[in-house]
C-alpha cells in the first residue's frame, strides 16, 4: 500500500497527514523526500499526523529518525501526532519515544512550537505503566 501524504498548514506549522504504512521501499523514501522538500523550502516546523498509519517497520523508524535529524540540523523540528497503540509501543521498545515529542492533540502539537503557549505532551511513563498492568 502506497503512503499517501497530504500537506496542510496551521498557524505557521506544516502538518503532514500520512495514510498507509511507513515501510521499506517507496513509502519511506516518499516521507524522506517530502520532508527534505519542506526543509529546502524553509519550512522548519513540521508535525507528522500518524493517525491513519497502521504499520511502521524498522526502515520506517529509520526514516522518522532521518527526517527529524534533517530538520533539527536546519533549525527545525518534527513532532509526532496521533500514534496508534502499536506504533507507540514500537517507539517505547526502541527507546525512540525519548527522541520525539509525541502528542495526542493537534493543537498541542502546534502550540509546542510556541514557547509561550501551554501544551500537554503524551505521557510515556503513564502509557508504559498501563501496558504493564495489562500483561
Amino acid at each position: 500500500m502506497a503512503l499517501d501524504i497530504q500537506q496542510r498548514e496551521r498557524e505557521g506549522v506544516t502538518i503532514l497527514d500520512l495514510k498507509g504504512r511507513v515501510t521499506v521501499g517507496p513509502e519511506a523514501t516518499a516521507l524522506r523526500e517530502k520532508v527534505a522538500a519542506l526543509k529546502d523550502a524553509g519550512t522548519p516546523k513540521t508535525v507528522l499526523n500518524l493517525q491513519q498509519v497502521d504499520y511502521i517497520d524498522s526502515t520506517g523508524l529509520g526514516a522518522l529518525v532521518i527526517v527529524a535529524t534533517t530538520m533539527r540540523k536546519n533549525g527545525g523540528n518534527v513532532k509526532l501526532l496521533n500514534l496508534n497503540r502499536r506504533n507507540i509501543e514500537l517507539l517505547v521498545m526502541t527507546k525512540l519515544a525519548t527522541v520525539f515529542e509525541i502528542f495526542n492533540d493537534e493543537q498541542d502539537a502546534v502550540n509546542s512550537y510556541y514557547p509561550d503557549r501551554k501544551i500537554k505532551t503524551f505521557d510515556i511513563l503513564n502509557f508504559v505503566q498501563q501496558m504493564k498492568k495489562e500483561e
